[in-house]
């Protein structure tokens, strides 16, 4: 057996989500059917994580596993791209060891959510187009409160399998940038939902609807009924993954 980790970057719009689904199209069944016709075996491909119908991922890792080495990985890169549609892209693919885990490696993850608060027919499907224009500063204090918790069960999906909701934060900010509004927020792991819910629940921040305290109770009462709404999906992006020293592919910074 061999396995290799390959990087890729998608856009969501017109998938149901990373994760293969009964009658739905996923990024996962659309990037195993052209590893397996152009490899000419069976080929299962196993993600960095789950991404919700609509979420884009600039940056994603897979790893997959084959009965003969592979050659030429550049390639195979090329053939992949003039095989896969236009919004799915592969960027790298080098072999790893055995044991590597596109999911369970990874140190941490890293996402972004765009807001827009202008509406711009070029950022639809890209950016969550929001007609009010939030206390960006208030909510940047209510992201340092996210430091000084683990648990993040308010919000998390409900009836998912994990068997923790603890992760830690490392990064959460809100930047200008340009026109944008971009929330940015690095952790170890993230649950299922967790990035939308805490943006639509600081949003409710920058509203002046919830006060400081108010966003701190909510993540005590580990209560995912307590939070704010979801944000729209189609503004999130997966923006890094980082690994071990020993799994990145040489010359990477990510």
């Amino acid at each position: 057996m061999h396995r290799y980790f390959a990087q890729l970057s998608f856009k969501g719009t017109r998938y149901h989500g990373w994760q293969i689904q009964p009658n739905a199209v996923s990024v996962q069944e659309t990037v195993e059917k052209a590893l397996s016709t152009i490899l000419r075996e069976k080929i299962s491909v196993v993600g960095a994580g789950r991404t919700d119908t609509g979420v884009h991922a600039p940056f994603f890792v897979l790893h997959f596993d084959t009965s003969e080495e592979i050659r030429d990985c550049k390639k195979l890169v090329f053939r992949l791209n003039s095989f896969l549609p236009p919004d799915i892209a592969i960027q790298k693919i080098w072999p790893v060891p055995e044991d590597a885990h596109a999911r369970f490696s990874a140190v941490s993850r890293t996402y972004h959510y765009y807001i827009t608060t202008e509406k711009n027919p070029f950022q639809t499907g890209t950016a969550f187009y929001y007609r009010e224009k939030p206390d960006v500063a208030k909510m940047n204090e209510a992201a340092e409160i996210l430091f000084e918790y683990d648990d993040f069960t308010s919000f998390s999906r409900l009836h998912t399998d994990v068997k923790t909701n603890l992760c830690k934060i490392y990064q959460a900010e809100w930047l200008l940038e340009g026109k944008m509004l971009v929330f940015k927020i690095k952790a170890d792991r993230f649950l299922r939902n967790m990035v939308r819910a805490i943006v639509g629940t600081l949003l409710e921040v920058g509203k002046g609807k919830l006060s400081l305290n108010d966003f701190r109770k909510i993540i005590e009462k580990k209560n995912r009924g307590a939070a704010g709404a979801s944000a729209p999906a189609h503004g999130l992006f997966l923006a890094n993954i980082e690994y071990p020293e020993e799994l990145k592919v040489p010359g990477s910074i990510n």
